[in-house]
């Protein structure tokens, strides 16, 4: 690993007002529900802290006490001797977004599906340690051997934006679209698509009514895929991603609708639905909702040679005001290859571009949010729980499993499928300077 400070170091030596949360001080067992009682889930500090939590989503019981008091380096002494005596039993996965300590352990770094994809090279290991967030590791388990059991570190690293859109709500605007539109229901006049980060039940809603699944990299050609099909697409959660993707083929502003799920017809008019193209499930990623078009300003103010990159969760309005815009891979990708001493402001999670900048010092990169505001529920997963699930592995105990039932699996695969059999589905960065 490069020897920049981490953000968990900085974090640890960084004022008030450099930090979104006083509580990204805390260690992340402070919202773990206790051995003997019960506790309402939490995101936990960072970018998701004050969205509202399903009160049905996982909770993580307190880890025993010997890990939370241990020493890092005790930790990372036992990480490393459990990790040897598993050897090709095991493969962890590290997405982007995790914090350093937790990389430096990962046999596969990547994005959600890419990750899921490389744990299936990977026949001989019987665990897959998911060092991501919730929906993550359901893809995993979906795609995963039958031999091969799943494990979350810590079963409260859940997603905002996933929980944003839930199996009951979709399946209640699923109807209305029907009885509005006539003919959703058979999947005639509406075409369902789920971006990655959703629910395994989700995914499998998409399989059973001819739709599909699609990422960052491929949203264009997934929402062309749909098209052909449909008159309409139904996206979620993910409004931002949609409306992105929605402009890059030339959709107007005005047949694009947003759909609330808290409201009747999702707060639509039954003539703006008929005469929309797209409708937009009202969901979005915290961490991207912090970037604006005044950071922006700001960036090339004090660098005019900058260049803006960011990810397609980001407002409409952000991305239409940076330069690039790509999925992680392509960030990462894009500015890897960019020649020496060019200057990189980044609008993704600050884990992900705080190592960038130490794994590329010939380049000036640099987060846009200048306040230090991890994604919460990845930054649940602390080298301790990771010790915790080793540890347990080695004593022939399965920890924190996530598992998919066989139905909703299923069905799930069959959207993930369609995806996968789109040609050219993976997308290149969209520039507009």
């Amino acid at each position: 690993m490069p020897s920049t400070d981490s953000i968990n170091a900085k974090i640890g030596v960084a004022a008030p007002a450099e930090l979104c949360s006083d509580e990204l001080k805390w260690n992340p067992w402070a919202y773990d529900a206790p051995r003997e009682g019960a506790r309402l889930p939490l995101y936990g500090a960072g970018a998701s802290q004050w969205d509202t939590i399903p009160a049905s989503a996982p909770v993580q019981t307190e880890i025993p006490e010997r890990y939370r008091s241990m020493e890092p380096k005790e930790i990372v002494d036992r990480i490393g001797t459990a990790k040897a005596r598993l050897g090709a039993r095991l493969v962890i996965l590290g997405h982007h977004y995790q914090r350093d300590e937790i990389i430096r352990w990962a046999d596969f770094r990547g994005d959600s599906f890419k990750l899921s994809q490389q744990a299936t090279s990977r026949r001989q290991a019987d665990a897959i340690v998911f060092c991501g967030v919730h929906f993550m590791a359901e893809s995993a388990d979906i795609l995963a051997a039958d031999h091969q059991r799943v494990i979350l570190p810590n079963m409260a690293a859940g997603c905002s934006m996933a929980d944003m859109a839930d199996e009951a709500q979709v399946l209640a605007c699923w109807r209305q679209l029907g009885a509005a539109l006539g003919g959703a229901g058979d999947g005639a006049a509406v075409v369902p698509v789920t971006y990655m980060n959703s629910s395994a039940a989700l995914k499998a809603f998409c399989g059973e009514r001819g739709g599909v699944v699609c990422t960052s990299s491929n949203a264009t050609r997934v929402l062309e895929w749909a098209f052909e099909r449909g008159e309409r697409v139904l996206f979620f959660p993910d409004e931002h991603l949609g409306r992105n993707t929605g402009t890059k083929l030339g959709i107007p502003d005005d047949a694009m609708v947003v759909w609330d799920p808290r409201r009747p017809l999702g707060g639509n008019s039954v003539e703006a639905l008929r005469g929309a193209r797209l409708i937009l499930w009202r969901g979005w990623c915290s961490v991207h909702a912090r970037f604006t078009v005044a950071q922006i300003a700001e960036a090339r103010r004090r660098y005019p040679e900058i260049n803006v990159i960011v990810h397609p969760e980001c407002r409409h309005e952000v991305v239409a005001a940076a330069d690039l815009d790509g999925s992680t891979e392509l960030i990462l990708e894009t500015i890897a290859t960019a020649p020496a001493g060019s200057c990189w402001a980044v609008g993704t999670e600050i884990n992900m571009v705080n190592r960038l900048a130490a794994e590329h010092p010939d380049k000036r990169i640099f987060c846009l949010d200048p306040v230090i505001c991890p994604c919460s529920t990845m930054y649940r997963i602390h080298p301790a729980y990771l010790a915790w699930v080793l540890e347990a592995l080695v004593d022939g105990r399965v920890v924190n499993e996530i598992v998919v039932a066989d139905h909703v699996k299923a069905a799930a695969r069959v959207a993930l499928d369609r995806m996968l059999a789109l040609p050219g589905s993976r997308a290149g960065a969209a520039a507009r300077r």
